[in-house]
């Protein structure tokens, strides 16, 4: 079984110095036009030099027409080479691998924030159903954002194929009812996947995160084809998957006598590494997990409430936190309101 302070090595040979991971987070804090802010480099940096083996950012749009909330940090265009330069040069410097997470809402992507109609790929609630040019403008898109990342001196991306973004979406049954080739639900996120690999080095870390099965946005999907996904994933290239379980102790709802990392470590080789978040706040949590098959783990409030969690995993901060709290630990006042959502973390007073 890992320890957790040991090296994650990734399929291509690059190496993290640690298994703690901060899981990509929506937070809102840059600006409006997708450019760094020093909020959020400030939020990043503090997990960097609270110990974390690799800092993610947020999802980052890689279309204006993908952004799925205000205050997004953006990655689909050159004029934001600098910041992320700046946020890239940052996190490394500190001794973490740096991630972009890439992604584009769909049907996430209200048109309050975009300004125009959200696409899909069936029409959907608000959306229309997407075009070819649509579609491969998307990859494309990815594509670019990618080779972005590259330039500013990222380690690597992972592409948001979870919570019912767009990618998501076209894997989903019940939101991609298409009959023409994109009715082949696992094709967008390949496409993608295998656009991205061949615009970058092999060095370049390229990874995805899924939804094993529904939860919240996440609709329409089934636990086997996505373990038919994963081993898909691995041929097209990926360096890691991540899974993103939102509550690591609960099994599979498919399956409700099996946890779902067994079931994906027994079709991801042990070359591949699976990253895993949901609910993991100490030490057991981490070790638990790493003995049912898990590389790594992601952590998101946890990693909120303590940005040098992995300095004193076995007794980390719990919540409620007051909004000086959270200030303190690098989330602005816009980011602090925003974890209301989450019952019971931030405090009343």
């Amino acid at each position: 079984m890992h320890d957790l302070s040991s090296p994650l090595t990734f399929r291509n040979g690059v190496t993290a110095k640690n298994r703690a991971w901060l899981a990509p987070l929506t937070n809102m804090q840059s600006h409006a036009d997708g450019t760094l802010s020093d909020d959020e480099l400030r939020f990043l940096t503090m997990r960097a030099e609270g110990g974390f083996g690799v800092i993610e950012t947020c999802a980052s749009h890689i279309a204006l027409d993908g952004q799925g909330w205000p205050g997004e940090l953006g990655s689909y265009d050159d004029k934001l080479l600098p910041g992320l330069s700046r946020l890239a040069s940052a996190v490394k410097s500190r001794g973490a691998l740096a991630l972009v997470q890439l992604f584009h809402g769909g049907v996430r992507a209200p048109s309050s924030v975009t300004g125009r109609q959200p696409w899909s790929a069936s029409a959907f609630e608000e959306a229309r159903e997407g075009t070819e040019a649509d579609i491969l403008g998307a990859i494309e898109g990815f594509r670019a954002a990618a080779v972005r990342a590259h330039r500013a001196g990222f380690d690597g991306v992972e592409l948001h194929g979870a919570h019912g973004y767009l990618l998501s979406q076209f894997l989903s049954a019940t939101m991609n009812r298409r009959t023409d080739r994109w009715g082949d639900r696992p094709l967008l996120l390949r496409e993608t996947l295998r656009a991205v690999r061949a615009a970058v080095p092999a060095s370049f870390v390229v990874g995805v995160r899924i939804s094993p099965e529904d939860f919240g946005n996440a609709k329409g999907l089934d636990l086997d084809e996505n373990l038919a996904l994963a081993r898909m994933l691995v041929s097209d290239g990926i360096d890691f998957l991540h899974l993103s379980l939102w509550d690591t102790t609960r099994n599979t709802t498919k399956r409700p006598e099996q946890h779902a990392l067994p079931l994906f470590r027994e079709v991801v080789p042990r070359e591949v590494p699976i990253v895993v978040a949901g609910k993991v706040w100490t030490r057991r949590d981490a070790e638990r997990l790493f003995a049912m098959g898990a590389d790594a783990v992601a952590l998101g409030r946890s990693a909120i409430a303590n940005p040098d969690w992995p300095e004193h995993p076995d007794t980390p901060r719990m919540p409620p936190l007051t909004l000086h709290e959270l200030h303190e630990r690098g989330l602005n006042p816009v980011f602090a309101e925003y974890m209301r959502k989450w019952k019971g973390f931030v405090a009343d007073s």
